[in-house]
Parts: structure tokens; sequence; C-alpha cells
């Protein structure tokens, strides 16, 4: 920007968008200055850099404004999660099923997590018929499994996203 500009020539566009080709870069500067205005290099990385004559507050605060637009518009997808036991009560299954098709259908992700303690790690071939039931349940609607259920030291974990099978 301004005299922090080390390029002898820039391809200078003045601001109402006119391209007035290679030009020094000390009379850049000083058409920049006759129009009280910042002189800036857009593209550095061209053969003679691209330089503007702007308003450098305005175009630093537009650039800011389009971004956090575009931000705004932007899903971040979570990984949610669904815990529960393979003594599971019937209702209590229902909720958990219910909890992760609702993060399913608002774009998150779901990782299902059946907890294993104590002894029951003797029965994980229970845990894992519970996670594929839980998988099943799902086979009509449109998800897709990210992982596949897996043993992961106390606990059987599956993860479930959104969008085709």
């Amino acid at each position: 920007m301004n005299e922090k500009i080390r390029a002898r020539e820039v391809r200078l566009i003045d601001d109402e968008g006119v391209n007035h080709g290679t030009v020094p870069t000390a009379k850049a500067l000083q058409m920049a200055r006759e129009r009280d205005l910042d002189l800036v290099v857009v593209s550095a990385n061209q053969a003679p850099p691209v330089a503007k004559i702007l308003d450098w507050g305005k175009y630093k605060y537009e650039t800011e404004k389009r971004a956090k637009e575009a931000k705004k518009k932007q899903h971040t997808v979570d990984v949610k999660e669904v815990k529960m036991r393979y003594k599971i009560d019937v209702h209590d299954y229902e909720v958990r099923l219910k909890a992760a098709r609702k993060f399913l259908a608002s774009g998150n992700k779901v990782k299902v997590v059946v907890m294993l303690r104590g002894r029951e790690m003797q029965h994980s071939h229970l845990a894992m018929d519970l996670i594929n039931k839980f998988m099943s349940e799902f086979e009509q609607d449109s998800i897709q499994i990210e992982k596949k259920p897996l043993i992961e030291g106390r606990n059987v974990v599956m993860i479930l996203a959104p969008g085709s099978k």
C-alpha cells in the first residue's frame, strides 16, 4: 500500500475502473494522492503487479462485510452424540432414536455410542446387536453410514451422516 510498494512499475487501475497500463510506481502514487485516495496492490504475483487507486478504509470494510455475509450462509456440520447402554428400555431407546433423527434432519452427523461397564464387556455382542438394530431403523431414510460399528475400548461406536446411502 502506498510507499510500501517495492516494484518499479505497476499495472494501474484507477478509482473509476479505467486501466492505465504499466505506469511507474511514483507516478501511480502521485495520481492516487491527487485524488486523495490510496494506491493498493491487489495482485502482487503478476509480472508487473496490479495496483488500484481506491479508498483503503472503505475497501477493507467492504471485504470484511462480504466475508461476514459468506460466513452467515455457511452451515457447519456438528457431530452430535447419542449414548446408551445395551440394557436400555424400549421407551428410552425410542427417545434416542427420535433425537438421532432430529440431528440428521438438521444436517448434523450422529455418533451413536453404546457404553459397556465392568463385566458387560463379556457381552459386547449384545451391544453390537443393539447398535445394528439402531442402524436398521434408518434403512428407509436416506442416511450414510460414515463409520461402521466398532468396539473402541469400553464403547461400541458408529457414526451416521445425512445424505444418500
